[in-house]
């Protein structure tokens, strides 16, 4: 098993890393610049919004869907036919709820204008994972590497061509941006659900109303955990464009922007972590299979990773700012080293959390998760309105250290870990050694020089100091483990 989940995330890793900084550094990077700080603001606390709310289009499904149909695949055919009509029913409930607000808070016209698309977007990237999660739940995880990037490989080519190309006379508009989402969003779910449905075989659309109370009776609690996560994990944006004046608010929106959208492009490691592990820890778990090495295993990937973006945004976050191009670099700075930093519980709840996910512990981390949002939203409200972004910044990461530490400690309980003191130790080494390469980096005269050794010395220690081990990869890879 830990060679299926090696082989496939190394396959993984490799197709994101070829698209996704196309995206983020050619494409969303250019669309921030070109629009500006307050367009974009504008732009970005909407799809903040529509984020925090998409749990309605899902309600627990997706995951519910993963965890289920890893261990009973003959199931696909009958759920993909029922849940493919409960998906329609949502999307109808969710645009309501998300006009509701824009109405209550007193959107003008423009912003009930990219709400409208925006609602469209989210529907269209929930069924693409939704659609995603049956062939994640089937072990095809290289056919699910491919389809993942299918989306930004879209975007990529048609912002491309609107922000490179003198097809517009040089002129971009934020909702343009929004259109394209949209476009490229239809075009990837079609292309994954005839995929799926070569898997499933014939179905028939239908609505089911006795399979839909039954089915998300079932789900349920997964959509209570997945929208308090989603409270503090991006609710954040919202409050900052509320709670200050309306130019102030959208421009403090778009400085932690600058921020956020390079945590959440990493955020994809986890993500991809998360979404092999959740049908393996599931199938393990149904099998009655030891997971202490896999978890072990994952972590220590998962950690080398998250310690060396962290540690290198730290200390490059002003040139990283101006390597972006983006405006108010030193206003931006400090609040992305703060965001980065909030990565290592991030990347450790994808672990711990999917864990306790594939187990069903979904009532402990509901009691987790609605403690951070009270924590989260708490904090917020006292906060920003004081420290504006920065303050929203150093919110988020103690909420997230407080709900990862929380989610370590109840599978510890559940699962019967035992302290890994020479993992513990190796972490605590590897810490010290890019601490100390980092420093010494930033003697060299050449900053992306500097940077770009921090990062290989990174990859260097972390074979140095055992937490990566270069023997045991070769034996996973020989399936000799």
């Amino acid at each position: 098993m830990k060679r299926k989940f090696f082989t496939n995330l190394i396959l993984l890793l490799t197709i994101n890393l070829l698209v996704k900084p196309f995206w983020l550094f050619g494409i969303d990077r250019t669309v921030q610049n070109v629009t500006g700080v307050d367009d974009y603001g504008l732009y970005y606390s909407l799809l903040a919004l529509s984020a925090t709310l998409n749990i309605l289009l899902d309600m627990g499904i997706t995951n519910y869907n993963n965890r289920n149909i890893s261990r009973y695949n003959q199931l696909l055919p009958k759920h993909l036919s029922n849940i493919l009509g409960i998906k329609m029913m949502l999307a109808i409930v969710y645009a309501v709820v998300c006009f509701g607000w824009g109405l209550m808070v007193g959107y003008d016209a423009v912003q009930f204008h990219i709400l409208a698309f925006l609602i469209v977007n989210q529907f269209l990237l929930q069924l693409i994972l939704y659609l995603r999660s049956n062939l994640q739940a089937l072990h095809l995880f290289t056919t699910d590497s491919l389809v993942s990037v299918l989306d930004r490989v879209f975007m990529i080519l048609f912002c491309g061509t609107l922000l490179f190309t003198d097809v517009t006379n040089g002129e971009f508009k934020i909702e343009w941006f929004v259109y394209v989402q949209t476009f490229s969003y239809v075009l990837a779910a079609i292309i994954v659900l005839l995929i799926v449905l070569n898997k499933a075989g014939k179905i028939s659309l239908r609505f089911n109303l006795r399979f839909t109370l039954v089915f998300l009776r079932k789900t349920y609690p997964y959509a209570i955990l997945i929208l308090l996560m989603a409270f503090y994990n991006r609710f954040d944006t919202v409050l900052i464009e509320r709670l200050l004046p309306e130019g102030e608010g959208r421009r403090q929106v778009g400085l932690y922007a600058h921020g956020f959208r390079l945590l959440d492009a990493v955020s994809m490691f986890g993500v991809l972590f998360a979404g092999m592990l959740l049908p393996i820890f599931s199938r393990m778990i149904k099998m009655r299979q030891n997971i202490n090495e896999m978890v072990n295993f994952s972590f220590s990937l998962i950690v080398f990773i998250s310690l060396t973006v962290s540690i290198s945004s730290f200390f490059y976050s002003t040139k990283i700012m101006e390597w972006m191009q983006y405006d108010y670099v030193a206003e931006s700075s400090p609040i992305f080293s703060i965001l980065m930093f909030g990565f290592i519980p991030i990347t450790t709840t994808y672990i711990f959390g999917t864990l306790l996910t594939a187990n069903g512990s979904i009532r402990q981390l509901n009691i987790m998760a609605a403690v951070g949002m009270v924590l989260n939203i708490t904090l917020n409200l006292l906060i920003i309105p004081r420290y504006q972004a920065l303050g929203a910044a150093f919110v988020s990461l103690l909420t997230q250290a407080a709900t990862a530490l929380a989610q370590v400690l109840i599978a510890t309980k559940i699962f019967h870990f035992k302290p890994k003191w020479d993992l513990i130790l190796r972490v605590l080494a590897f810490i010290a050694f890019v601490v100390v390469s980092a420093l010494l980096s930033k003697q060299i005269s050449t900053p992306l020089l500097g940077y770009v050794t921090l990062l290989v010395a990174s990859v260097i220690g972390a074979f140095v100091v055992r937490l990566i081990e270069l023997r045991k990869l070769f034996n996973i890879l020989l399936n000799r483990e």
